[in-house]
Formats: C-alpha cells, sequence, structure tokens
C-alpha cells in the first residue's frame, strides 16, 4: 500500500488522511488539563498509557482492564481516534507518535503536560522492523539492511527518529513537558511511576504505586486483552505474523544486527545526534 506525505513526512493512508494532521496542527485546541503522551513508534507508546491509566485510577486496575487503551488515551493524528478524542471529557488522557513540527500549535498557549518517552532507536527499529510484519498499510520491508536503510533516513511512517527526539528535546526547558526513557522504566518502573505522579501533581500511597507497578508490567499488559492489541481487527492487523507485544526488552537489536550493521548505525547516530545537549542510557 502506498505511503503519503504530509509535510515531507510518510504516513500511511489506512489510518490517517491530509485533513486530520491538517486540523490537529492547527485547529485541535489543547486543554490546560490536558495529558498528553508523545513518542515515536515503538518506544513504549503503549506501556506509558497503561502506567498513566493506572496512575489516573489510583492504581485500581478495573479501567484498563474493562475499556481498550484507545479509548483511555486516543491517539490524535489517527482518523477514527481523534473523534474520540473531541468527546473526551475533560480531564483528556492523549496520545501521539507526532513530531514537535506537526504537534497542534494550541500546545504553545496551554498548561498542557506532555509525557515524552525515548528508547534507543536501534530497538525502536527492530521493534519496528518486526511489528510491520503484521500491519496491512506496511509496504514491503525488505531485507533488515534496507530497512535499515530506510529507518536510518527517515523514509519511514512518522519520520525520521533523529528529527522527532531532537524536536521534542529543543523544548526540554518548558514546566510542562516530562522525559523518560523506556530503559528507566524498565530498570526502576516503582522509581519512575513516583517521578511521573510527581510531574502530574498526582499523589498516591505507596500500596496505590505497587498496584501501578504490578498492573502496568509487561506480563500482566501481555494477558489484558484491552492492553495487547489482540482487539485490532485482521483488516488492519495480521496476527499470524506478528505480535504487538513481542518482548518488551531492551537490547534485542544485538540478536538482529550484524557488527558491520551495527556499525553503520552508530556513524548515522553520531553524525544526526552530536549537537544534541543531553545524554541518554544508550549512549
Amino acid at each position: 500500500m502506498a505511503y503519503f506525505k504530509y509535510k515531507e513526512i510518510l504516513f500511511t493512508p489506512l489510518a490517517h488522511s491530509v485533513e486530520t494532521l491538517s486540523y490537529v496542527e492547527n485547529e485541535f485546541q489543547l486543554l490546560d488539563d490536558d495529558t498528553v503522551i508523545v513518542s515515536y513508534p515503538k518506544s513504549g507508546t503503549h506501556w506509558m498509557v497503561e502506567i498513566l491509566s493506572l496512575i489516573r485510577s489510583h492504581g485500581d486496575p478495573s479501567w484498563v482492564q474493562n475499556i481498550p487503551l484507545w479509548d483511555r488515551s486516543p491517539w490524535i493524528e489517527v482518523d477514527s481516534h481523534l473523534q474520540i478524542a473531541l468527546k473526551y471529557p475533560p480531564p483528556r488522557l492523549l496520545s501521539t507518535h507526532l513530531p514537535f513540527q506537526l504537534f497542534p500549535k494550541s500546545f504553545l498557549h496551554s498548561k498542557a503536560k506532555i509525557v515524552c518517552t525515548l528508547r534507543n532507536p536501534r530497538d525502536v527499529m527492530v521493534s519496528t522492523y518486526y511489528f510491520s510484519k503484521g500491519c496491512k498499510d506496511s509496504k514491503d520491508l525488505g531485507t533488515v539492511e534496507e530497512f535499515m536503510e530506510s529507518f536510518l533516513s527517515g523514509e519511514v511512517p512518522y519520520g525520521s527518529w533523529f528529527d522527532h527526539v531532537k524536536g521534542w528535546v529543543e523544548i526540554k526547558e518548558r514546566a510542562n513537558i516530562f522525559f523518560i526513557t523506556y530503559e528507566e522504566l524498565q530498570l526502576d518502573l516503582r522509581g519512575s511511576v513516583q517521578k511521573i505522579c510527581h510531574f502530574l501533581g498526582k499523589e498516591l500511597n505507596s500500596q496505590q504505586i505497587e498496584s501501578v507497578v504490578e498492573n502496568a508490567s509487561f506480563h500482566k499488559m501481555k494477558d489484558n486483552k484491552m492492553s495487547n492489541f489482540s482487539l485490532i481487527p485482521e483488516s488492519i492487523f495480521d496476527h499470524t505474523k506478528a505480535k504487538f507485544m513481542r518482548k518488551g526488552v531492551s537490547g534485542d537489536w544485538k540478536n538482529l544486527l550484524t557488527v558491520a550493521q551495527s556499525e553503520r548505525f552508530d556513524d548515522a547516530y553520531q553524525e544526526n545526534m552530536c549537537s544534541v545537549d543531553r545524554t541518554f542510557p544508550w549512549d
């Protein structure tokens, strides 16, 4: 299936349209009590939705067990999800994979809180490679080598990982944006949940935090049909070819990339990220 471009960035026609992307960028109004989960695809978005859903319900898992993830936190740039977002009673929990330059312009005059999750781009690429095999609107990815070149050049849906991260990191001084990495969540989920609560101004007791940590674990999410992507219809995703929740680990790229491919990736990474004033767990 052919992708289309909106302002030089590739999108898939099954989920997106120029009209929706333009509306979200120029007309969508962010409210001061909105919380928006921002991430490049395959960087832990669903995990963060689960965590924030559980924080919102003070650790009570009934919301995450009974309401599909995209109804709890719709993706504003997805055609069908935008309608959910527009009818969502405040305070809204929203999600997006958009780069900053396509994000709602209304953000600049709002107190909406942004939780931005970043992940090692090597793992992002490998996760995307496996996940895309099940997406009905994905083009043939070719070999790992070919897909890596597409990824490094930004010729993939949602564009360049490098541009995405740089765009968001550039506004890191704003008080209403919070950065966390997939790797930090894995290393210390409890500590990460406490930091997120502090940023959101949500005071949870230790028992409630324990419940958030327990119910946002990979195994709990994998068994929860409201969170594990299994409700996505076959017309959109071929569940026999890929699993949305595959491994939930860091460093899986080492099982796929050759030494030469890894060196090629490192070179591109250094070239693209040398100007970024921030260190990451994978640096």
